[in-house]
């Protein structure tokens, strides 16, 4: 049975659900692409085998029970990538003080000005991830110090240390695998996970080239890796084989076979044709394992697990401290879903009309209850659950303010340093 009518979500409302026989609020909507029915989207694409190139092997097709029937879904937003967007909606509000929330922050401009600051809410694996591990905070390593100490001994049974640092880690999921303890390291199971996937997806084609306005043709070369770098500092070419980069240090070129000609730009091989350093024109040509797909539409699927909230402990203070995360959850999602579906390029995603995210309590017999609640609305009421926090677990700073900021230790600067002069020159970046 279901309660059609929204109820408006007070803070009173949503700590009976906690505290309650709630085990869930979830919310679903129905999306189409930007451009309406029949337009083609690029879901998230992943690496292939070469013995797998068949018609959008790049993409996660899958089959799916819907409406009692088999159907070719494909996978638009992944539960990670979706608990990314979420952190960064999170971070926005943060940062414009619109709530408090403990952040753990370091600041890499000093090594590497592009990156900034990196926070506990961007860092992929939160206040457990490696750049956090891997800095100091005081000249001491993040790891030993007194706030790197207190969640390493977090548990489910003893919540409260790691709430006060990162309570995001316990609605997103979190495992301290490379904290002193290992592959024992705390380990705490996602409340919270959403989805995009696509409906009655197809595999499509897609179609690249390019015509030169300067009508420079394939044979005007060899093109050459010059031996000294241009005036920025940066690798350049040359025509004239004299100036060019031999294979071997140390000895000098005599012929085109000596010396490396571009083929692929700023790396020396044997052979090199304009278009290796974006001149020429370049044929069309057909990809259909990575063409995008056209699909019938989109499920995004939310579910905030309460269940999973019970089952942490906060010395007393239960019912408060989970009702800030479910708080925490919700705004989370709101906040995200304000961004809008503009989830990469040639992939933005509408709700259809009446279709926009709705959301529900599920109760333990099976009854639902709609809920009603805006992002102005759940900001006001994560900062009302944060208020009525007991002393224990208030968190130390204000909104917009970081708990602590970090530095990357000097082999990390090293690391980061090095990897902007190799990409610089063109080195092929793992993982690529």
């Amino acid at each position: 049975m279901t309660d059609s009518t929204p109820t408006p979500l007070t803070l009173d409302h949503l700590k009976s659900l906690v505290a309650g026989d709630a085990v869930a609020i979830r919310g679903a909507a129905t999306l189409e692409p930007a451009g309406g029915a029949g337009d083609k989207i690029f879901p998230p694409s992943h690496s292939v085998d070469k013995n797998e190139r068949r018609p959008g092997a790049k993409y996660a097709f899958e089959k799916r029970r819907i409406n009692g029937g088999d159907v070719d879904c494909v996978l638009v937003d992944s539960v990670q990538s979706q608990a990314n967007r979420m952190e960064e909606a999170l971070e926005a509000l943060w940062a414009s003080k619109q709530i408090a929330l403990p952040v753990i922050a370091v600041d890499f401009s000093g090594c590497a000005p592009d990156v900034g600051v990196v926070t506990s809410l961007s860092a992929p694996h939160r206040v457990a991830d490696a750049l956090l591990r891997d800095s100091l905070i005081d000249g001491t390593l993040f790891r030993l110090s007194e706030i790197g100490k207190s969640f390493t001994d977090a548990t489910a049974k003893n919540a409260a240390p790691l709430f006060k640092v990162c309570p995001t880690a316990l609605v997103f999921g979190l495992w301290d695998s490379t904290g002193p303890k290992g592959g024992l390291g705390s380990k705490f199971a996602r409340a919270l996970v959403s989805e995009i996937i696509g409906v009655g997806a197809v595999a499509g084609s897609k179609t690249a080239s390019r015509i030169d306005p300067a009508s420079i043709v394939t044979n005007a070369g060899p093109v050459f890796v010059a031996k000294e770098p241009g005036p920025d500092g940066k690798p350049t070419w040359t025509l004239n084989v004299m100036d060019a980069k031999p294979l071997k240090e140390g000895k000098p070129p005599k012929n085109d076979q000596d010396v490396g000609a571009v083929e692929k730009w700023g790396k020396a091989e044997k052979a090199g044709k304009p278009t290796s350093i974006n001149h020429s024109n370049i044929p069309p040509t057909i990809d259909d394992i990575a063409g995008g797909v056209t699909i019938d539409y989109a499920t995004h699927i939310v579910v905030l697990s309460l269940a999973a909230l019970q089952k942490l402990g906060f010395g007393g203070a239960e019912v408060e401290a989970r009702t800030v995360l479910a708080a925490l959850a919700l705004l989370a999602v709101l906040a995200a879903e304000d961004r809008g579906h503009d989830l990469r390029s040639r992939c933005l995603l509408v709700p259809k009309k009446g279709e926009a995210l709705r959301l529900e309590a599920v109760h333990r017999d099976g009854t639902t209850q709609a809920l009603s609640i805006d992002l102005k609305g759940a900001i006001a009421l994560f900062n009302a659950t944060v208020a009525a926090l007991p002393e224990a677990l208030r968190f130390a700073k204000k909104a917009g303010e970081p708990l602590a900021t970090l530095i990357p230790s000097p082999k990390l600067a090293h690391l980061v340093r090095k990897s902007r002069e190799l990409a610089a020159t063109g080195a092929e970046i793992e993982g690529e």
